[in-house]
C-alpha cells in the first residue's frame, strides 16, 4: 500500500514536471524564436514607412516570408501544448515530435530509430519513460553542446531499450552524479521496473533504459 501510494505521488510529480517544461519551452521559444522575428517584420515596416517610398514587389516577399516563419514555429509550439494527448497515444511520437521541434527551432540534428514495434504499455510507464527522455534530452542540450543527437528505439519479445547519444563534451562521473538529476531518473526507471545507465566520456554521452515487457505492464495499460 505504501509504495502503490509513493508510485501514484511520484506520478503525479511527473506530470506536473511535463507540464512545466513544456511551458517552459513554449515560452522560451516565443521569446526567442517568434518575438525576434516579428521583431525583425516591425523593424523592416518602420523603415519602409519611415523612408514614404512605396513597398517593392521583393520588400512585400521578404515580409510574407518572415511572417510564414513566424506562423510555422507557432505551429510547431501548439503541437507542443498538445503533448499530453499524444502521449495517450503513443510516448514514442511524442519523443520524435520533440526531435523534430529541436530540429526546427534550434537547428540541431537529429538520427531517430525504431526497431522492432512501439511497445504497448500502461500510461503510467509511458509517462515516466517519457519524463527520462525528455530529463536525458534537456541535460545534453543544456551542458554537451552537441550538434547531432541520436535515439534508437528497440523493441523484443522481453524487452524496451531507449537509448539516447550525444557526441558533445561529456561530463565528469561528480557532475554526472550530482548535477544532472540523474539519481532522480534512476529513481522513475526502478519504479516501473526498468533499469538506467548513463555513461559519459569526452566524445559523448548515452544514456540507455531497459524497460522489461512483462505481460502485467502490457495489460495495465
Amino acid at each position: 500500500m505504501e509504495s502503490e501510494l509513493y508510485f501514484q505521488a511520484e506520478l503525479i510529480k511527473t506530470r506536473i514536471e511535463i507540464k512545466d517544461q513544456t511551458l517552459s519551452e513554449i515560452s522560451k521559444e516565443l521569446h526567442d524564436n517568434i518575438g525576434q522575428i516579428i521583431s525583425v517584420a516591425i523593424m523592416r515596416l518602420n523603415m519602409y514607412h519611415a523612408s514614404g517610398k512605396q513597398l517593392q514587389e521583393q520588400e512585400l516577399n521578404d515580409l510574407k516570408e518572415i511572417l510564414a516563419k513566424s506562423l510555422d514555429e507557432i505551429r510547431i509550439l501548439s503541437r507542443i501544448i498538445n503533448k499530453d494527448n499524444l502521449l495517450q497515444i503513443n510516448f514514442i511520437q511524442a519523443i520524435q515530435l520533440d526531435l523534430e521541434r529541436i530540429k526546427k527551432l534550434k537547428k540541431i540534428d537529429y538520427k531517430f530509430n525504431l526497431i522492432g514495434e512501439a511497445p504497448i504499455i500502461s500510461q503510467e510507464h509511458d509517462l515516466f519513460i517519457y519524463r527520462i527522455f525528455q530529463e536525458a534530452l534537456h541535460n545534453s542540450l543544456k551542458h554537451s553542446r552537441s550538434d547531432l543527437f541520436e535515439v534508437n528505439c528497440t523493441t523484443t519479445n522481453t524487452v524496451f531499450c531507449l537509448e539516447i547519444k550525444d557526441f558533445g563534451i561529456g561530463y565528469d562521473s561528480a557532475h554526472i552524479n550530482s548535477g544532472l538529476g540523474l539519481n532522480n531518473m534512476k529513481l522513475r526507471a526502478k519504479l516501473i521496473g526498468a533499469k538506467l545507465i548513463m555513461d559519459s566520456s569526452p566524445s559523448g554521452t548515452t544514456v540507455n533504459l531497459e524497460y522489461p515487457l512483462t505481460k502485467t505492464n502490457e495489460t495495465e495499460h
